[in-house]
């Protein structure tokens, strides 16, 4: 490894881009590439060995473009198969996990809400964190959301639907706090605030897993020197046409985040 090695980055599909926008916000210099698993998303309704085998195979093609970190932007997959991971390879990995310990250390009352993706819910490295930190939370399973995203559809009737059943047996609770536990979710940020209690908080992971980045590459010594060219390589296992996708999501991604 070394700093002119760029830094890969891993998710399902789309929802990833988000995290990579802050990323390359907080480091310019650095070279990055960005794996979208599109031809297997979503991860999210799959079996927890499934979402193992399509990481490695995932990280498998990150590798041989020789990286020299890698940031598992998907909560999914890092819920299932951050382990197996990090016991294949040696190169700093960085996996996202719900953000709900900064949520439950600005708890002020009322209920925190956990979205995410079946998948995440359901795994072991999610319910450590919730057993430690999830006294006045609850788990809120979203299949399907992710799906908008994929699909670019970021306001439609159907999106509008969705999020309302969604949200209807909250209507008489009070909610203090949402955490997206899911990358694709930070682009449906405003259509999920629009339907809760104002004051309510959101919390997501962006800012933590930037700032863990930075830190496991200055212990390695592999920032990248002052001065270098930054770049951004996209990969799809799908098709020409998700290609294009991955690059207009990317740039509402570079406005959003």
């Amino acid at each position: 490894m070394c700093r002119q090695q760029a830094i890969g980055f891993f998710d399902s599909g789309l929802g990833g881009l988000s995290l990579l926008a802050a990323a390359v916000r907080q480091f310019p210099n650095e070279r990055f590439i960005y794996l979208g698993d599109s031809a297997n998303a979503p991860y999210g309704t799959r079996t927890a060995d499934e979402v193992i085998r399509l990481s490695l195979d995932a990280v498998s093609l990150l590798d041989s473009r020789g990286i020299k970190a890698l940031v598992v932007a998907c909560n999914t997959a890092t819920g299932a198969a951050i382990s197996a991971l990090r016991e294949r390879y040696t190169f700093p990995i960085i996996g996202l996990e719900p953000a709900l310990k900064p949520a439950a250390d600005e708890w002020q009352g009322g209920l925190i809400l956990v979205m995410a993706t079946p998948v995440t819910l359901h795994s072991a490295k999610f319910n450590a964190l919730f057993e430690r930190f999830g006294q006045h939370a609850q788990k809120l399973p979203c299949p399907g959301l992710m799906d908008f995203v994929e699909r670019e559809e970021f306001q439609s009737a159907a999106l509008d639907n969705y999020l309302d059943l969604l949200f209807a047996p909250y209507h008489n609770e009070r909610i203090s706090a949402v955490v997206l536990g899911c990358t694709h979710y930070l682009f449906l940020r405003e259509q999920i605030k629009a339907r809760l209690p104002a004051g309510t908080r959101i919390f997501d992971s962006n800012r933590g897993v930037t700032r863990q980045l930075g830190r496991r590459l200055a212990e390695a010594d592999l920032l990248a020197l002052p001065g270098s060219t930054g770049a951004v390589e996209f990969i799809t296992t799908a098709d020409s046409e998700k290609a294009a996708q991955m690059q207009r999501v990317y740039s509402v991604a570079q406005r959003l985040f």
